[in-house]
């Protein structure tokens, strides 16, 4: 079952949102405006509360900022979110959103991202993008057909846990959907967990992404925790140590073969980072241990790298690891020249794996009927112009003949 609801107008882009700002972007906005140098660090924290402790969308209920601040915010910025241009809701509750960002420049009509949001009983994980489009062209992966427009802002990726929070009611007084798929009970937020695994590789943008980070996990603020935030990448090695060092952060590879001949295949950028190193980086990972497993990725697909094999090497490959295995059954898409790995084979190699000592959960797909489930995310804006381009191609095509 999907559910589609129509587009949400978002306000004129004159103005720069300050939703999702970084302590330090919000501090030069007040300078800007000609705030003194000493009250700057106290408007920040006020500014910092309305925004990500209350979800506040506008100025004008910032009480505690005096009137005439409050109206020069108004004049020069804006707390706008991207546009929600969709929004389905798939049978198992799983929602995806595809949000068009403000727009950057004068023709610049407002790339498109997509999010979803994965809801369990007891909490629900937020998958955010990182970057428009994909530079990785993974070949089992759908979003990496779509090519890399830009990197996202760390503004642009904390404005999706805006856009989420406001529309699941995560903020106080606000409430949440009735349609009983997402999370409830005291003390339960909607959005618990957040991974980057959307559109894009995290740490080719690691800036932003770092930045984005020290917002969401701040204590004062959006206070997730540090446990309950992942990045996954591909394997660029030398962003991995500054990830850890830097945010904290819990840290997912998207492995998906245990040579380098079918890594390379799969996954190109092996062929500049190879398995060796990408493992030696995660041996080194800051904090990694037991008590915090690093996740190794691993798509099941048929006949490629799914065999009994592939599964002891793996085992063999992560020896001195604290790893966790997830083995995700390979989710179609159209025009994919992959299959998903039989249920008996997928039990099997985590069976193999779990007799070595790890974890091997096998992830349920979630959000296969509204395409939101891992490897699937393409905006469809993309998707459209791909189907035009397509039309026209065949339309001249018939007229040469």
């Amino acid at each position: 079952m999907t559910a589609a609801s129509p587009a949400i107008p978002a306000a004129p882009a004159a103005k720069p949102s300050l939703a999702g700002s970084t302590r330090a972007e919000l501090d030069a906005a007040l300078a800007g405006l000609g705030v003194p140098a000493g009250a700057r660090k106290m408007r920040t924290e006020q500014l910092w509360g309305w925004l990500y402790r209350r979800g506040a969308t506008g100025f004008g209920d910032m009480l505690n900022l005096g009137r005439d601040l409050r109206g020069a915010l108004g004049e020069t910025f804006t707390l706008d979110r991207p546009q929600i241009v969709a929004e389905q809701v798939s049978a198992d509750g799983t929602r995806k959103w595809l949000l068009r960002l403000a727009p950057t420049g004068p023709l610049d009509k407002g790339a498109e991202v997509e999010c979803v949001y994965i809801p369990e009983s007891d909490r629900g994980t937020l998958c955010v993008s990182s970057q428009v489009g994909c530079t990785l062209n993974c070949s089992f992966c759908h979003t990496g057909t779509q090519k890399l427009v830009r990197n996202l802002t760390s503004r642009e990726i904390v404005a999706q846990v805006l856009v989420a929070r406001d529309r699941l009611g995560d903020f106080p007084g606000s409430e949440r959907p009735t349609d009983g798929l997402v999370p409830s009970g005291e003390g339960v937020r909607a959005v618990s967990n957040v991974v980057f695994m959307g559109m894009g590789e995290p740490l080719y943008n690691y800036d932003s992404v770092r930045d984005a980070l020290s917002v969401l996990t701040d204590g004062d603020g959006l206070a997730l925790s540090r446990r309950r935030v992942t990045v996954s990448t591909s394997g660029v090695v030398p962003a991995m140590g500054p990830l850890g060092a830097e945010t904290g952060a819990s840290l997912a590879v998207s492995l998906h073969a245990t040579r380098d001949a079918l890594r390379d295949q799969l996954v190109p950028l092996n062929r500049r980072h190879p398995i060796k190193e990408l493992l030696d980086a995660c041996r080194a990972y800051p904090g990694a241990s037991n008590a915090r497993r690093i996740t190794f990725e691993y798509v099941m697909l048929k006949g490629v790298n799914d065999s009994i094999a592939e599964a002891r090497e793996l085992v063999r490959l992560l020896a001195g690891v604290p790893a966790k295995i997830n083995l995700i059954p390979f989710n179609p898409w159209p025009g994919t020249a992959y299959e998903c790995s039989d249920w008996e084979t997928i039990e099997a190699f985590s069976d193999v794996v779990f007799r070595a000592g790890y974890a091997s959960p096998v992830r349920t797909p979630r959000g296969r009927d509204i395409l939101a489930a891992c490897g699937q995310l393409k905006s469809e804006t993309e998707k459209m112009r791909a189907r035009a381009r397509m039309m026209l191609e065949e339309s001249l095509a018939a007229g040469q003949d």
